[in-house]
């Protein structure tokens, strides 16, 4: 009986509270290394809105993964400026980089928001190519976020499928359970 209430307790824990992620690829590093494992806090989103800089795990739409769909037809010069309306099954973690009705454009695989370009010292350099400069600006939908991987050279992120809606979110990353020497918050 105690070992079935455990389990019960840690399947609802698990479910609506708090659950682990491995880290699947390096868009992440330098921050999240491959394999590494963090907890989710999955109610955080219930009593507070997701911000800029905040670490998500969330389902990318349908196309992120390897055929980079955007929802509307786009200029090369600029990053997707909406998905596709289905989600993925899959689930990614990134990087939140700009909020429902920013403005966005991306210099040096840098985002540029509302004009300013913010302090990144976290990410790792774009490398070329033509994700890293997207210079034409787009505005990011209400209730959207636009994601971007730390490793931005490695990363599949919004600047090919768009910005995601709110309630693809499953929830903010807080912190790193293994290995044990990467123990600690994000």
């Amino acid at each position: 009986m105690i070992v079935a209430l455990a389990v019960g307790l840690a399947l609802l824990i698990q479910a609506f509270v708090i659950k682990p992620y491995q880290i699947p690829s390096p868009s992440m590093e330098p921050t999240l290394d491959v394999n590494e494992r963090v907890l989710v806090n999955r109610f955080i989103y219930h009593f507070t809105d997701p911000e800029v800089g905040d670490v998500v795990v969330f389902h990318p739409p349908t196309g992120a993964n390897g055929a980079n769909r955007c929802g509307v037809e786009k200029s090369p010069n600029e990053a997707c400026p909406e998905p596709t309306d289905e989600k993925s099954d899959t689930n990614f973690i990134k990087r939140i980089v700009a909020g429902p009705g920013d403005t966005l454009r991306i210099e040096d695989g840098r985002p540029v928001v509302n004009g300013e370009r913010p302090e990144e010292d976290f990410i790792m350099p774009c490398g070329g190519g033509t994700a890293c400069n997207l210079p034409q600006e787009i505005t990011i939908p209400p209730d959207h976020y636009f994601m971007m991987g730390d490793n931005r050279g490695a990363s599949q992120d919004s600047r090919f499928w768009g910005p995601v809606p709110r309630d693809w979110i499953i929830g903010q990353a807080f912190g790193t359970y293994w290995p044990p020497q990467k123990i600690g918050p994000l």
